[in-house]
């Protein structure tokens, strides 16, 4: 081959390496602008979805405060333990001290994270305690991080388990004012956007796109004394009587206020081991049952306020027995003439359905609703009972003669309450809070105040040494209420040896401030009647109350005069 030849041959394979050059950059080059501009979006998007994500910031729920300002329910921070799957898939020989220490099972964890194949989160242990998440911390284990949480924490436990209720592990009501109140005591998660590594540790915080927001406190109309009181005088009483349930409310007769509901047996919503719902169940406005001789009071209202009766009217309850259509109703003894306020002092059921069967049925069922029977109290506690009042169409004699002292009528217990605060409150029933009120509210005048003033008159007597509610007296202050026990319906039918004992009133009884009701149901040591074991609570509970207060007695003795608050201010 000539040497021109050899050198045109080198020139072609110069230019042919530069061709193939020019052309691989030429097609880098326009490879590079289709990525930058034309799927420049495309690719961020793939890009963000492989290493930005979206986190919550969790934020605490609001507190449940007691009318003072007292916690029944506050949130403290813990710390949950958290995997990120595929990471910790990896590293199985370091699970042991982990699984351990969090009291977990490795086949369970394997399991789980089957589950979780393809995700970025996976939970390991939620609410562990400070000491524990150290630990998890010093094991420095990868793929496994901490998470900041609330736990629901309630300082005063059982005393107070029926009304507050309680939430789930993601911080949601479930029973009580927690549920109730959900949507305002729940925080606001925040959001924000971060970018995290292969692993998962998080690199860089993009964007706060919200910020949390904790939930609102919630200031209630209980007050946490009066609530103590009334829980240890109750579960003392039903250990006493041994009672298998029992029940007592106490509101403020002149706001409507619920000052304390406890129930028996109780539950301490701090521990949830074997929680069953008959024991969270709030007896107080979802158990319902016959009232008895408390439901006297309103029979005697509706014959004062029809014109028929007056104060000093006499009812002859002799012999002790009365029929109304083919049954009979019976007295204790025969009580003879009696005023409607004996009526009431001896808790005369024959009086009671003598009085009833001269009233027009359609005044009585008037009343009776009117008061707040056969409706709910409006408190918005969770599964709360109407009750039971059958319209006046459907009642044969018998059913008005019984209505009369408190059979073929279901009331709740916080029903009763709210029905007293009309004698309490000069004719005028108040409606039921269970948040505090910072203002004056209109009740339904139910009677006239004259009516009501004659009522509590009689109430007086049936607490008095000659009454069957002395067992309810407080000393220094006037106290009024009834006594009832009813035999406890049982499949249908009423059982000869099983009651259900109450007892209903107020304090003072010049000028009342508390109206309470207590109720025993099956007390079946040594005492079953009302009097007995339901006036007991009454006393122990209104003896403390009426002082916490500062309510000044209106039974003043030569050894006891009420002093006026230091300052000079009245008493409340």
């Amino acid at each position: 081959m000539t040497r021109n030849a050899r050198r045109n041959r080198g020139i072609l394979r110069y230019w042919m390496v530069l061709g193939v050059l020019m052309t691989a950059f030429a097609s880098l080059a326009m490879r590079a602008v289709y990525l930058q501009t034309l799927s420049s979006n495309y690719l961020q998007r793939q890009g963000d979805a492989r290493y930005l994500r979206t986190v919550t910031d969790n934020a605490h729920r609001g507190m449940i405060l007691d009318r003072n300002g007292e916690p029944f329910a506050v949130s403290t921070p813990v710390e949950s333990v958290w995997a990120h799957p595929a990471t910790f898939a990896e590293v199985r020989r370091e699970w042991r001290p982990l699984l351990t220490l969090l009291g977990l099972n490795a086949t369970e964890v394997a399991r789980q994270l089957r589950k979780h194949t393809g995700r970025e989160f996976m939970y390991l242990k939620r609410h562990i305690p400070p000491d524990i998440a150290e630990r998890v911390t010093a094991l420095n284990i990868p793929g496994v991080y901490l998470q900041r949480e609330y736990r629901r924490y309630y300082p005063t436990g059982a005393v107070s388990g029926h009304v507050i209720g309680f939430t789930d592990i993601d911080d949601q009501g479930q029973e009580g004012l927690e549920l109730t109140y959900n949507d305002r005591l729940r925080a606001t998660q925040g959001t924000r956007r971060v970018l995290k590594d292969l692993h998962g540790n998080i690199v860089e915080t993009v964007e706060i796109v919200s910020l949390p927001v904790p939930g609102r406190d919630l200031v209630i109309s209980i007050d946490k004394r009066i609530q103590y009181l009334t829980y240890r005088e109750l579960k003392s009483a039903m250990q006493r009587y041994g009672a298998h349930a029992a029940t007592a409310v106490v509101l403020d007769a002149q706001s409507g206020e619920v000052l304390a509901l406890v129930n028996q047996p109780a539950f301490n919503p701090n521990n949830r081991t074997n929680l069953r719902s008959t024991l969270f169940r709030n007896r107080a406005v979802t158990d319902v049952f016959e009232p008895g001789s408390t439901m006297k009071p309103f029979t005697i209202a509706v014959a004062l306020e029809s014109g028929l009766f007056g104060y000093d009217s006499k009812i002859d309850t002799t012999p002790g027995r009365f029929q109304v259509g083919s049954k009979i109703i019976h007295d204790a003894r025969n009580y003879g003439l009696l005023s409607l306020g004996q009526v009431i002092e001896k808790s005369s059921n024959v009086g009671a359905a003598r009085i009833a069967m001269a009233l027009d049925k359609e005044r009585m069922w008037s009343m009776f609703r009117n008061v707040g029977f056969g409706e709910t109290t409006g408190s918005q506690l969770p599964a709360e009972s109407a009750g039971l009042l059958n319209l006046p169409s459907r009642w044969v004699p018998m059913d008005q003669a019984h209505v009369a002292f408190g059979y073929g009528i279901s009331v709740t217990a916080l029903q009763l309450a709210r029905a007293y605060t009309a004698l309490a409150n000069d004719g005028v029933v108040m409606p039921l809070t269970l948040l505090r009120r910072d203002h004056a509210v209109h009740g339904l005048r139910v009677m006239s105040a004259v009516t009501a003033r004659h009522i509590r008159d009689m109430l007086e007597l049936a607490v008095s040494e000659a009454g069957t509610g002395t067992e309810a007296q407080v000393q220094h202050y006037r106290v009024a209420g009834k006594t009832g026990t009813v035999h406890k319906l049982v499949a249908g039918d009423y059982a000869e040896d099983r009651y259900i004992a109450s007892f209903a009133g107020m304090a003072p009884a010049s000028r009342p401030r508390l109206v309470m009701v207590v109720t025993m149901d099956e007390p079946s040591e040594g005492a079953h009647f009302g009097g007995q074991v339901a006036a007991p609570v009454f006393s122990g509970v209104m003896s403390g109350a009426l002082r916490l207060l500062n309510v000044p007695p209106d039974t003043p003795t030569e050894r006891f005069q009420w002093a006026a608050p230091a300052d000079g201010r009245s008493p409340t």
